[in-house]
């Protein structure tokens, strides 16, 4: 079971966090200070930290963070925060987080983000020996960046590609909007922009040729998910 450690001054969002993670499948410790938090990170048991930038006192959360990097403790950091500038994700990035979240958020992004960190630091992963993620009978080349559906060769452009790999990687979970926007093409997600929508539409109508099974889905109100046909 992954063990993950919140660190989280506000009982009511520490709760609400540390019930989310219970109900995902994860073990959790919640700390409410920067103290706590490092002490429990260093003294080490934990596959993912949550990590609050705005901790009250002395040391901050960018303050734990650089502390544990300083003493060689490497475990994922997932930053979450209410400072959503650019200025304020670089800072934490670079102080060794690994992901930043800000607030307020949907917590099945954060779970999806906490997912994505495990696998990508090997608690587990998807990634298969010869590689190639298969969907039903759509198979992703990742070598030679191919993608086919059955017999038939599926001719994606650069984005359109980078968004089948990214839904691959995730395959049977819901990504949101924001997920997308910001591994697809590195920024913060804009609520007024539907670039994500347009090129989505695009890519399922290449990907589903007559008498084929619908693999990409919306849900509406949450993202997409490409989905195992049953």
């Amino acid at each position: 079971m992954t063990h993950v450690l919140v660190v989280e001054d506000d009982p009511k969002t520490s709760r609400e966090i540390e019930s989310a993670l219970q109900d995902h499948g994860f073990a959790v410790t919640a700390v409410a200070n920067g103290r706590d938090g490092l002490l429990q990170a260093a003294a080490g048991g934990y596959d993912l930290i949550v990590l609050d930038r705005m901790l009250p006192g002395s040391l901050d959360g960018l303050g734990v963070l650089t502390a544990l990097r300083a003493s060689g403790v490497l475990t994922p950091v997932l930053i979450l925060s209410a400072l959503g500038n650019l200025d304020e994700r670089v800072r934490g990035l670079r102080a060794g987080g690994d992901d930043y979240l800000t607030k307020p958020f949907e917590f099945i992004e954060l779970t999806a983000r906490l997912d994505a960190l495990s696998r990508r630091h090997g608690h587990s992963t998807n990634q298969p020996a010869d590689n190639r993620v298969r969907v039903g009978n759509l198979e992703i080349d990742l070598l030679r960046r191919t993608v086919r559906r059955g017999e038939r060769q599926v001719d994606l452009l650069p984005r359109e590609y980078a968004l089948l790999e990214y839904l691959a990687q995730h395959v049977d979970q819901v990504v949101t909007r924001t997920m997308l926007f910001e591994a697809v093409w590195n920024y913060q997600y804009d609520d007024q922009a539907n670039v994500i929508d347009v090129h989505i539409g695009r890519l399922r109508r290449k990907l589903d040729g007559e008498g084929d099974v619908p693999l990409l889905h919306t849900i509406r109100g949450a993202g997409y998910v490409l989905r195992s046909p049953e």
